[in-house]
């Protein structure tokens, strides 16, 4: 299996986000790319050698749950602060880099949780322009009580003596709140001032920017291949093939895998929508037995992403084998040349929560990374790998991808066969496909698709609850509806739908589908749940 990381580096140098088990580590990575300057997260474990071999514009260490000075507390070697590259310390961060380099840090009885003001003493770089006494977020029991020789005390608060320091000279600076919450009332602030003026960056890292970096990076990778891409009619996958298109032309071709586990009009929409739109080469796959044959009494669910991953990548073999040896009408550029490079919709959130990245736990294998077999034939071009979901977007729409597939909500490529919990049949597929068609139109009749994220329907297909309908008892499936708001699915929270919404979906599918008796509703966050049961 040929790795992605051997396509060209197109990305700018990043700012690193160190992190230190903290919650907010991807919000902080995405805080830094909404004021147009490229990040990546990085496990604590790195050392000081591997960081600087990212050749980083700056790093900024995240915060976490540790106290400094407790028995295997992670810490910060001295020696980044030596290296020259601009670092902002967060939290934990702030405490770190506070004892790494000489000064105090203890508790002082006094824990500071949510809202806090502090006083600014001193603005400096990270709080020019900001008011004399001003409204942070905290999370902390630990306080830095003296800084290091050569920093400049910037804020103070009751339970935080110091609370924000900078050694403009060495361009090490650290405040003891989370800059990156909302609730901290200038965190925008204090960022954007750390990486345009402490670390002296540039604000250059747009959609036109990753446009044009990622088109002569494809260019470069694939040559005058021939190129496939399996196109699902979800965001990913459809701005991946625009972005590729742009790149190489008519050397791509889209392959549409019917596996069976669609939802209701998934096929057409493709083809009105997105083909209608671009013109892009398009086969069809019809392969809902082979799919089904292949999970036939499966049920655990990295199971059943494993075979889903491995059963897409055999059917785009055997589709390029036939793009070849076919001629396919539309693939005249490299005509009859062995097809070498897949196009996946994968982005930087899939890669996370598939382990990708030392340190990183594995939370499920997303079927176009830890999913993919080990006996791999292509090449991957992998073009939106490093962006969040809204970033995706952006490149969509500056792509000229359809609105309805840009602002489309996340669908998981494993499609409805992780969103029946047990096995997956063609008798609860076609269950679990109403119930969803049910739940999709009234979110859309209600104006509720610009608010919600995702609204996965799952099937608990193993469970059976009594119920009684038309005076009679029953003994049907429960359905759940899973409403969520995010900005990029690396943390959501429930959303919070109109009871009559609400009512409606669930008397319109206990009513429509006979199969099933009782809808409830998740109200679970991320974490500690995922998005999605599977």
């Amino acid at each position: 299996m040929t790795s992605p990381a051997t396509a060209p580096d197109s990305t700018p140098r990043p700012v690193l986000v160190v992190d230190f088990g903290a919650q907010y580590a991807q919000l902080i990575a995405r805080r830094v790319r909404e004021a147009n300057v490229y990040s990546e997260i990085v496990p604590h474990t790195w050392t000081p050698e591997q960081m600087l071999a990212r050749d980083p514009a700056a790093i900024i260490l995240s915060g976490g749950p540790s106290s400094v000075y407790a028995t295997g507390a992670p810490f910060v070697d001295a020696a980044l602060f030596d290296a020259g590259v601009p670092v902002l310390g967060i939290c934990y961060g702030f405490q770190a880099m506070a004892q790494a380099l000489g000064g105090k840090v203890a508790q002082t009885g006094t824990r500071e949780y949510g809202g806090t003001e502090v006083e600014v003493c001193s603005a400096g770089v990270l709080l020019a322009d900001t008011p004399t006494t001003q409204t942070t977020w905290m999370s902390h029991g630990d306080s830095v009580h003296a800084a290091p020789e050569g920093f400049e005390v910037l804020a103070t608060s009751s339970g935080s003596p110091v609370a924000a320091f900078e050694d403009r000279g060495r361009r090490l600076y650290g405040v003891q709140w989370h800059p990156e919450v909302k609730h901290s009332a200038h965190g925008q602030t204090v960022l954007e001032h750390f990486l345009y003026e402490g670390a002296g960056l540039r604000p250059d890292w747009t959609a036109d920017n990753v446009i044009a970096d990622q088109v002569a990076a494809i260019r470069a990778q694939v040559g005058d291949a021939r190129v496939i891409c399996g196109l699902s009619g979800g965001v990913d996958s459809s701005v991946a093939a625009a972005l590729v298109q742009r790149a190489v032309g008519d050397q791509l071709t889209c392959v549409f895998v019917d596996h069976g586990l669609l939802r209701e009009g998934e096929v057409e929409q493709v083809e009105r929508d997105f083909v209608a739109a671009t013109g892009v080469n398009l086969v069809v796959r019809d392969e809902r037995k082979r799919f089904l044959d292949a999970l036939e009494g499966h049920s655990d669910p990295e199971t059943k992403r494993k075979i889903i991953g491995r059963e897409f990548i055999r059917v785009f073999e055997d589709a390029a084998r036939d793009i070849v040896a076919e001629g396919h009408e539309h693939a005249v550029h490299g005509e009859g040349s062995e097809v070498k490079f897949l196009v996946q919709g994968t982005l930087y959130p899939d890669v996370v929560e598939s382990g990708g990245g030392e340190g990183a736990a594995n939370i499920k294998s997303h079927h176009n990374v830890g999913g993919l077999p080990d006996d791999l034939q292509f090449e991957l071009v992998e073009p939106l790998r490093t962006l969040f979901k809204d970033e995706v977007r952006a490149v969509g729409r500056e792509l000229g991808v359809p609105e309805p597939i840009v602002a489309r909500q996340p669908f998981p490529g494993p499609g409805l066969g992780i969103r029946i919990i047990g096995e997956v049949t063609a008798e609860r597929l076609e269950v679990l496909r109403r119930a969803d068609a049910i739940a999709r139109e009234e979110l859309t009749k209600a104006g509720l698709d610009g608010e919600i994220w995702q609204c996965p329907v799952v099937l608990l297909a193993d469970v059976r609850s009594v119920g009684v309908q038309g005076d009679g008892r029953t003994y049907g499936h429960p359905v759940v509806l899973r409403p969520v708001s995010s900005e990029d699915a690396m943390t959501a929270d429930w959303t919070r739908m109109p009871y009559d919404v609400l009512s409606v979906i669930s008397t319109r599918i206990t009513n429509e589908v006979s199969e099933v008796n009782r809808v409830v509703l998740d109200v679970t966050s991320k974490p500690p749940g995922t998005i999605e049961w599977e």
